[in-house]
């Protein structure tokens, strides 16, 4: 039986550790990734860190079939191709010991938001293209390179093994006008529909 796991919200130090890499043996982690995809689909998200649910070590999941249903239920605004569509309907891995190896292309303005800061959305910029190497849940090694809405959440959740945040990538003064906002985050003065870890509770 698998657990929804609790997400730690903004302010909590262990969001602003680089994790450390794992091994195969690593305890219980067949148990920990599937806890952590329950708890991020309970979430209505398409990723989740480890540090998120307050373990410091190089594990991201991601599931992009969220952005496909929304395409779908919006025609009007439908961007994607219908191969990019697929892509996103059936993309669904486990990052693990992940190295970005380059990240390429024109840069790109895409509204993002994050499970730990719950009800702030922000512009963020970034390349269009990445190139990673990890290791999937079998400890399988990989080499790929990954284009478009995918290419971002890989770098989002790989900001998070490596102790950034999306509001790490918003101008000065917007973080500054967010402030109020995400100190009360911080100590659970915010409406959420899923279990969260609030460090100035």
């Amino acid at each position: 039986m698998y657990m929804i796991l609790p997400i730690v919200a903004y302010g909590d130090p262990v969001l602003r550790k680089v994790g450390e890499e794992i091994t195969k043996d690593c305890p219980s982690l067949q148990e920990l990734i599937a806890n952590m995809f329950d708890t991020m689909r309970n979430a209505l998200g398409v990723g989740l860190a480890a540090p998120q649910v307050g373990k410091a070590i190089r594990l991201f999941i991601i599931e992009t079939k969220p952005f496909a249903e929304r395409v779908d239920d919006n025609d009007e605004d439908d961007e994607f191709t219908d191969e990019e569509r697929r892509q996103l309907e059936h993309f669904k891995k486990a990052f693990i010991n992940a190295k970005i190896i380059a990240e390429e292309g024109n840069e790109w303005t895409f509204n993002e938001g994050c499970l730990s800061i719950p009800k702030i959305r922000e512009d963020v910029m970034r390349k269009s293209k990445v190139r990673i190497q990890y290791y999937d849940e079998d400890f399988n090694f990989f080499d790929e390179i990954y284009e478009g809405l995918i290419a971002r959440v890989i770098q989002h959740e790989y900001d998070h093994i490596e102790g950034k945040l999306f509001t790490d990538r918003i101008s000065p003064l917007r973080r500054r006008l967010l402030q109020g906002k995400l100190n009360d985050i911080s100590k659970g003065k915010v409406q959420i529909g899923y279990k969260m870890r609030f460090p100035n509770k």
